[in-house]
């Protein structure tokens, strides 16, 4: 079972060692307000006990956390007034996660905010078919894997098209 990090700052929200605005909670899970807010409305979801990230984080308890987003989402929508909603997951530094406790973003959106994650990314080359059909089938040779190392429990790959 997980323990608390020592330096951990959710966990020491959690703990109740800092102020938190909570919206909503059950016994494994915590929603509340972002301290730096994209927009008004921003909250985090999180675990109640400390994973570091996605690949940590039990399948079981990843489900849950995000039927609580898609509970608190529209929601939230309606709260704010606002136009659409993002929900973020950064796992990993080089992904951007700078708070290591796996949490999720649900970001409420107005049309012209300011605030942007442009994919596709303007940058990005666009792959040739055969590319994209040889990530697809490593893809799902990795969710077969016989070893289980690499497959999530109970997953399923799709056949390619």
């Amino acid at each position: 079972m997980p323990t608390p990090h020592a330096h951990c700052s959710f966990c020491d929200l959690i703990r109740g060692a800092a102020e938190v605005s909570v919206c909503y909670e059950d016994g494994v899970a915590l929603a509340f307000m972002d301290i730096q807010p994209v927009n008004a409305g921003h909250v985090l979801v999180v675990p109640r006990e400390h994973y570091e990230s996605l690949v940590d984080l039990p399948r079981e308890l990843g489900m849950h956390l995000f039927e609580v987003a898609m509970r608190l989402g529209p929601v939230l929508r309606a709260v704010t007034g606002t136009d659409g909603m993002n929900i973020v997951v950064n796992s990993g530094a080089a992904a951007g996660q700078d708070e290591f406790h796996y949490h999720i973003h649900l970001i409420p959106r107005h049309g012209g905010d300011g605030f942007d994650v442009p994919l596709p990314f303007p940058d990005s080359a666009m792959p040739d078919r055969q590319h994209l059909d040889a990530m697809a089938a490593r893809i799902i040779s990795a969710m077969n894997d016989p070893a289980g190392a690499t497959s999530p429990a109970g997953a399923t790959a799709a056949a390619s098209v």
